[in-house]
């Protein structure tokens, strides 16, 4: 039997003391409130201290449920996808895009619409805080329909529990966040602070949004002369003595990368590649490159004789791909080629297309995963740390999609901060990474280092240089260089690394002979329509 007592009609009826004593006044027992949580940035392990927020998913007044994406963060090489633990609505973003937050530092406010349970045989739930609406403004109108019982008191039914997300506050089992240091500056200004032997700790707060430190900040404290023995980040003792450096967070990410590298056993291998074919075809591509990948800025010619007469006279023409003037060039370069090559060799070769499928567990059989395109990881170095981002599809892309591919992930990472996203670096990577060392400086080869998640190999190419090859290929008795016969040829130095446990090394060997088929014979790309 369902009961429902309306107020009015109960002060009226129910006025004597003795009547009153027979019946229980049911009140509303879940006072609705709203509070505004601060939403902060959790411990998310292997020693991170601080991350960059890389995208916000949410804008201010945006509502929000449990387990919605609220943004990317980023730390060392990896990203991390934050949710929200509260159902309710977004009021502010503390840390924009582009900055940095520390463990423990809030990232936004969300205002949540609890309910506090007020049970009216506790005289304390008589009274209200600030924060509850008032007893008075709760509605006139009837209680809670519930079961009556026996004994005539009118029970509320249990109200719906849900699953509560693991950083909400109200969850029992949600772990309390570590006291971290509360200075903020963004990437660029802690970097010219490093530069010049100084701890942001020591002059936050700073004069920015928050007390957040700004470069003209430490300017001010380096021209005071202020700049003294500090840990955190640079230990000066006495001029001359030896200083205590703290690693970056990409360089620990590096750092922590190159020991786990220790447990994989390698295969070494080393050759030469003939780039002397490729080369005498530089000038046509360079004189021929679609006017759509051109910059701006560039004096090459534009004149064709599709300029001349309208080839979209009949009908108009397919509109060219839309190029970002960060991935516009003028000039071509070996390394798109070189890695076109490698693409079409990765495509003849599944087990280089293949990488050690993630989440295998060390007691089980490990599985390989066989991935039906050649995507490739580039070692990027940028002024703030190393970075690997990543082009899928290679073999898909012409060799100017590839050129400008490359262009425009080299201009992100000279920018400071980086503003390589998740986008351009995914978790998964690629199969076969690749280092461009001969751009720096005038090495010929290295010994590159493959470490966990970096696929089945990595290769290091060099600087191209003009030598003179004396092989029985080149021998001319005709041509001598200091009465040798020969001829000169244009070569580049490549070093390779693999992983041994799923790599044999005659495997290796014959992999880069295919590659080398495509490298030395750049003709044979003309029938793949590059």
């Amino acid at each position: 039997m369902v009961v429902v007592v309306v107020r009015p009609i109960q002060r009226t009826l129910f006025r004597g003391p003795c009547l009153r004593s027979h019946f229980h006044v049911l009140y509303p027992r879940l006072a609705a409130r709203k509070v505004v949580h601060t939403f902060k940035l959790a411990d998310i392990g292997e020693g991170i201290t601080e991350c960059e927020v890389i995208k916000w998913s949410v804008k201010e007044t945006t509502p929000v449920q449990s387990f919605d994406p609220l943004c990317e963060v980023q730390s060392d090489k990896a990203s991390v996808e934050i949710t929200s633990p509260f159902d309710g609505v977004v009021k502010q973003l503390l840390v924009q895009e582009g900055d940095v937050a520390k463990v423990g530092e809030g990232l936004c406010l969300i205002e949540v619409e609890e309910e506090e349970d007020t049970d009216s045989s506790s005289p304390a739930n008589e009274t209200t805080t600030s924060t509850e609406l008032p007893a008075q403004s709760q509605p006139e109108g009837p209680s809670v329909e519930s079961a009556q019982n026996g004994t005539g008191v009118l029970r509320e039914a249990p109200p719906t529990s849900h699953k509560k997300h693991p950083l909400d506050p109200t969850n029992g089992t949600a772990s309390t966040l570590p006291r971290v240091d509360n200075s903020l500056a963004i990437p660029s200004v802690r970097h010219f602070a490093r530069q010049h032997g100084v701890d942001i700790a020591v002059i936050a707060p700073g004069s920015g949004r928050d007390g957040r430190v700004e470069k003209i900040d430490v300017e001010a404290f380096i021209a005071q002369g202020l700049v003294r023995d500090e840990l955190a980040f640079v230990s000066v003792q006495a001029e001359g003595k030896d200083a205590v450096v703290e690693l970056g967070r990409t360089r620990y990410g590096m750092w922590k990368a190159m020991t786990q590298s220790l447990e994989i056993p390698r295969f070494g291998y080393s050759t030469s590649l003939d780039l002397t074919r490729f080369n005498s075809l530089l000038p046509m591509l360079n004189a021929h490159i679609p006017t759509h990948y051109l910059p701006s800025s560039s004096t090459l010619s534009r004149s064709r004789p599709s300029q001349m007469i309208n080839p979209s006279a009949l009908y108009p023409a397919p509109a060219p791909p839309s190029v970002p003037e960060s991935g516009k060039f003028a000039k071509m370069t070996y390394l798109p080629f070189l890695l076109k090559a490698l693409a079409n060799s990765m495509m003849e070769w599944p087990l280089f297309r293949a990488s050690i499928t993630p989440g295998t567990s060390t007691s089980a059989k490990p599985t390989l995963t066989v991935r039906p395109s050649a995507d490739l990881t580039l070692a990027l170095s940028t002024p703030t740390g190393l970075y690997t981002p990543t082009i899928s599809y290679v073999q898909s892309l012409s060799m100017h999609g590839l050129a400008s591919r490359i262009t425009h992930l080299a201009h992100l990472g000279r920018q400071v901060p980086c503003a390589l996203t998740p986008k351009e670096m995914p978790k998964r990577g690629g199969t076969i990474s690749v280092s461009n060392v001969g751009a720096i400086g005038k090495g010929e080869g290295a010994s590159p280092i493959l470490v966990p998640g970096g696929g089945v190999a990595i290769v290091a190419i060099g600087r191209a240089d003009w030598v003179w090859d004396v092989s029985d290929e080149f021998y001319r008795p005709g041509a001598t260089r200091d009465s040798v016969p020969g001829e000169r040829r244009l070569k580049v130095d490549v070093s390779w690394s693999a992983d041994h446990r799923v790599v044999e090394g005659a495997e290796l060997a014959a992999f880069v002979e295919t590659w080398r088929g495509w490298v030395e014979n750049p003709e044979r790309l003309v029938a793949e329509g590059v």
